[in-house]
């Protein structure tokens, strides 16, 4: 088997604000796994709040490249265990990238798409939504009328989070859904949550600092909105830590280490009754091509990484309206189009 890395810095079209950071450029690597003619892609994107660097991840992928296949595939849930020892305590980003570009492999090798090899029925699939980044009401309210959608997710976390969302329902009939990134107290989320349903918001994700598990045993019994865990869920053991903290978890590929925890972890939350949501980490068509097989699964998703960037590296999944179209082509349907 071949490895190949590929660097890319994609640039946002918006300056892309939440409560822990602000960027204008979005640092991605794309990991190519080559067999036999054909060539699988994952990615990971550099994410500083999460200690993850550029530079810690291609050294974190050279590091196992002598446990690449020689003579057989071995399956992917086999692959991923083999590398996870190595890999994903300190670097679930990079076991992503890799993870992701074996299945997408895997697909291509039996030439079927994800979803059809996890016998998956694509019909009902969620529609995702459009996050609108901190900003100013104006310029808010101008992203949301360059991109029309009957779903957002708004950022929060300032002094005028109650005034920006009643902005923003002045301008729009779409659906709501609010992420605080942690930088809410308890009495706020409690107290915000009545006035934002009036606002037509569907729930809260993440409103509390990640380990305040106390604060949100109070919010999740007072809140009149359910609340969706982000900061709280990385890894496959947090899932049942959030049951009776939290009414849902959104999973994310790069956190958890790719397509094959997130499939036991969403397996997790729905035997624990828990909503599952899955998010993205504002990568390329190829990191989302990946999200969008498992859609079949999901109650949520917040996978519009690729219309947040200026993506002329990748090509797979389409988005209109919130609707996501599967490329006309096995694994992911991704593929790298600039090297």
């Amino acid at each position: 088997m071949e490895l190949k890395l590929h660097q890319f810095d994609l640039p946002l079209k918006h300056t892309f604000t939440i409560t822990h950071e602000s960027r204008d450029v979005q640092p991605t690597l794309i990991v190519e796994l080559s067999w036999h003619g054909k060539s699988g892609f994952g990615e990971a994107t550099e994410t500083p709040y999460y200690g993850v660097t550029m530079e810690k991840m291609v050294a974190q992928v050279e590091s196992i490249r002598h446990l690449l296949p020689h003579d057989i595939l071995p399956h992917p849930t086999d692959f991923w265990k083999m590398l996870s020892k190595t890999l994903l305590d300190d670097h679930p980003f990079a076991l992503c990238a890799l993870d992701v570009a074996y299945w997408d492999l895997w697909g291509k090798t039996h030439d079927k798409p994800l979803y059809e090899i996890w016998g998956l029925d694509i019909s009902k699939n969620p529609i995702t939504d459009y996050t609108i980044g901190m900003d100013t009401v104006e310029k808010m309210v101008d992203k949301m009328c360059e991109m029309p959608f009957p779903l957002y997710k708004v950022k929060l976390g300032t002094d005028d989070d109650l005034e920006i969302v009643e902005a923003l329902r002045k301008e729009t009939d779409a659906v709501f859904r609010v992420d605080a990134n942690t930088a809410w107290t308890p009495e706020q989320t409690i107290y915000f949550a009545p006035e934002l349903q009036k606002f037509g918001v569907e729930f809260i994700e993440q409103p509390l600092k990640a380990d305040n598990w106390e604060g949100m045993k109070k919010v999740y019994k007072e809140s009149v909105l359910p609340i969706i865990a982000d900061e709280s869920c990385i890894l496959e053991e947090d899932v049942a830590k959030c049951a009776g903290f939290f009414h849902g978890v959104n999973i994310k590929l790069m956190k958890c280490g790719g397509l094959t925890p997130a499939l036991r972890m969403i397996k997790e939350a729905k035997s624990l009754g828990l909503k599952v949501m899955v998010g993205c980490m504002t990568e390329s068509t190829i990191g989302c091509s990946a999200i969008a097989h498992l859609l079949p699964l999901l109650d949520y998703v917040d996978m519009d990484g690729c219309l947040l960037v200026d993506d002329q590296i990748s090509r797979g999944i389409t988005i209109h309206y919130g609707t996501v179209s599967y490329a006309k082509a096995a694994g992911t349907g991704a593929e790298l189009i600039r090297k």
